[in-house]
């Protein structure tokens, strides 16, 4: 079974607020807004990452839990003395109750991401060391990760771009002391599938090259057929940038706006 095939029994969700790890303590369930689009559902196993308001815990993945019951309640059964949003009281949610929760080594975000959801596989799950190890890519996008981390460049995967009203992933970023390197790979067929494709792929890469990224692409080809070729000019592209910035130090950068981890815009 191929890599993009695989099941992706894994859920993980953000907890946005310390209260909402208390619930799971103490009541064993998450929720999520039945409105929301979440693919590969309903998982087997929840994991929760930790956001800004946990401090020195924060941006990280330490609990989770096999799924017991999936049921579709109102917003009031959850929160029934909630009355600053009795406005969303008949909101429907899916309550996620656990059978147990448990708790792992975390897997570590090198730097503060905005996402809400992740559906990844539970060997990815059981062997990550950080959240990029979650995602789950192409056959190339999996390679190159694979090269990347073995020659320790700090990419982060699936990174999101906001641009004149316009929302971009890029499969790589690297973060550099002096601009941006988005990396993509794409297989033979991804730009000859239509005219539509092409014209939308040419427009998003110079939007993306005027919010000064630069960019590397690279076929099938040359993905599979030499790690020391690509390697290098990847490298030499983060050497030009003045080497890699280290995380600590990350700052987003002028038109991406602060991560924010938001399931909906309620104050529970």
């Amino acid at each position: 079974m191929s890599q993009t095939m695989e099941a992706r029994e894994v859920l993980v969700g953000v907890l946005k607020r310390k209260s909402s790890l208390d619930v799971l303590r103490m009541q064993g369930w998450y929720h999520i807004p039945v409105a929301t689009a979440i693919k590969h559902w309903p998982p087997k196993t929840l994991a929760f990452y930790q956001g800004y308001p946990f401090g020195e815990e924060a941006f990280r993945i330490r609990y989770y839990g096999d799924v017991e019951q999936i049921e579709i309640v109102p917003r009031k059964v959850l929160f029934p003395d909630d009355k600053r949003n009795d406005h969303k009281a008949e909101n429907l949610y899916y309550r996620l109750r656990l059978k147990k929760m448990k708790e792992r080594e975390p897997i570590l975000s090198y730097r503060p991401r905005a996402w809400a959801f992740i559906s990844t596989t539970m060997a990815k799950f059981d062997n990550a060391e950080q959240i990029n190890d979650l995602y789950v890519g192409s056959h190339l996008e999996e390679r190159l990760w694979k090269a990347l981390k073995y020659v320790k460049i700090l990419a982060e995967r699936e990174w999101e771009l906001n641009i004149k009203d316009h929302t971009y992933y890029v499969d790589f970023a690297v973060f550099c002391k002096q601009g941006k390197l988005a990396i993509e790979t794409d297989g033979y067929t991804t730009h000859y599938g239509s005219r539509e494709k092409i014209d939308y792929d040419t427009w998003r890469r110079n939007e993306i090259e005027l919010d000064d990224w630069r960019f590397l692409q690279y076929t099938t080809k040359q993905v599979k057929e030499n790690w020391n070729l690509y390697l290098t000019q990847i490298q030499e592209s983060i050497d030009m940038l003045g080497g890699q910035e280290p995380p600590d130090e990350f700052s987003r950068k002028i038109g991406e706006e602060q991560a924010e981890y938001i399931v909906d815009d309620e104050e529970m």
